[in-house]
């Protein structure tokens, strides 16, 4: 009995961790519901400027108007709650952590934020004007684009995740490092196997065009140099081997 207790203790701290980020994310998509529509003009206007005059965006679904906008107001609450939601994963995991864990964690969780960030701005502002300025560009004459708000909204929210989730390869390298799976020096030995990697990556997680393909895998490479550059500074050392043998700090 006296193990469950533990146990039980630990899932309902769970749960209420998830009730607050669900809430969390719930509340700014409350805050946001109003201006649905105007969150999903925000996002139409890489293609809108580059469609071709008096062509225009379509709803082949008769609930297709009214539903996504709301759809990706939902999204939009998830980005920009996502701070608070690994807040709550940090005030989970914190009190289980060592000394010197905490310090490394915490500046972790932080980036993974600002990196995410990073990943959709830069598709938004510097991948869609590329990539739809060139589809529109090579459409065959005598056919009009007229792209489906749907399949728009499903093929950008696509590519901010895909970017959002490159960006966040310095701290896939940080945490490689760390944990001990392999070493800065190992990593770079093993560059030409990345350089390939990142551009199967980049065809997996992009649309089958060479340019979006390309903006993904070359910032994912230079990506990699600075995650490699800073895992130099989580990388174990011999004489912190004893430091694990302390007791975790509770909060």
């Amino acid at each position: 009995m006296s193990e469950q207790q533990p146990l039980i203790s630990h899932l309902l701290e769970l749960r209420n961790r998830l009730l607050h980020a669900i809430g969390g994310i719930l509340l700014v998509f409350a805050s946001l519901a109003y201006w649905a529509n105007d969150i999903y003009n925000f996002l139409s206007l890489p293609l809108l400027e580059v469609m071709p005059e008096n062509a225009s965006m379509i709803a082949t679904d008769v609930a297709s108007p009214f539903f996504a906008p709301f759809k990706l107001t939902m999204f939009v609450a998830l980005f920009i709650a996502m701070p608070y939601v690994l807040y709550q994963v940090w005030a989970f995991i914190a009190p289980g952590l060592y000394k010197h864990e905490k310090k490394l964690v915490f500046p972790l969780l932080f980036s993974s934020s600002i990196l995410f960030y990073g990943g959709i701005a830069f598709a938004y502002f510097i991948v869609f004007p590329v990539v739809f300025g060139f589809f529109t560009s090579v459409a065959p004459e005598g056919v009009q684009v007229a792209t489906d708000i749907n399949s728009y909204l499903s093929f950008v929210l696509k590519l901010f995740f895909a970017f959002g989730l490159a960006f966040e390869i310095p701290v896939a390298v940080i945490l490689m490092v760390w944990t001990g799976m392999t070493t800065p020096d190992d990593l770079k030995k093993n560059r030409p196997y990345i350089v390939v990697g990142a551009f199967v990556v980049g065809m997996l997680l992009t649309p089958p065009d060479i340019i979006s393909q390309t903006m993904l895998a070359l910032p994912m490479l230079l990506l990699f140099e600075g995650g490699v550059f800073f895992s130099r500074l989580y990388q174990p050392k011999d004489d912190e081997e004893e430091e694990v043998q302390e007791e975790p700090t509770e909060e």
